[in-house]
């Protein structure tokens, strides 16, 4: 009888022992799922951030360059009249591209 008390008791103990391991696996669990969704929501803030920055450099750059071509604004730096002329050559390309898509929406075959 002692015997099958003492199994009786081991048996309760390793059900208290797995109960408590298996809660401190939980509450590990939901702890790093917690920093992971901190972690996720800042990298989506500093998405926001970073397109809403660089939108706000092409804001400028764009202001820039119509005040340049404008004659309202005068800068005379060579890397500057450079990125005007290839901002130029680019548009021209774009547009370019833009009427071959319409001819082709218009072609018959």
């Amino acid at each position: 009888m002692a015997s099958q008390n003492n199994n009786s008791k081991d048996d309760k103990s390793d059900q208290t022992d797995w109960r408590l391991k298996l809660s401190d696996l939980v509450q590990t669990c939901q702890s790093e799922l917690k920093k992971t969704t901190k972690i996720g929501m800042k990298m989506i803030s500093a998405s926001q951030a970073t397109t809403e920055l660089h939108e706000s450099y092409e804001e400028v750059g764009r202001w820039l360059v119509e005040k340049i071509k404008a004659g309202e604004l005068e800068i005379d730096d060579v890397r500057v009249e450079g990125l005007i002329s290839k901002i130029d050559e680019l548009e021209a390309q774009l547009k370019s591209f833009e009427d071959e898509v319409q001819d082709i929406k218009k072609s018959d075959s």
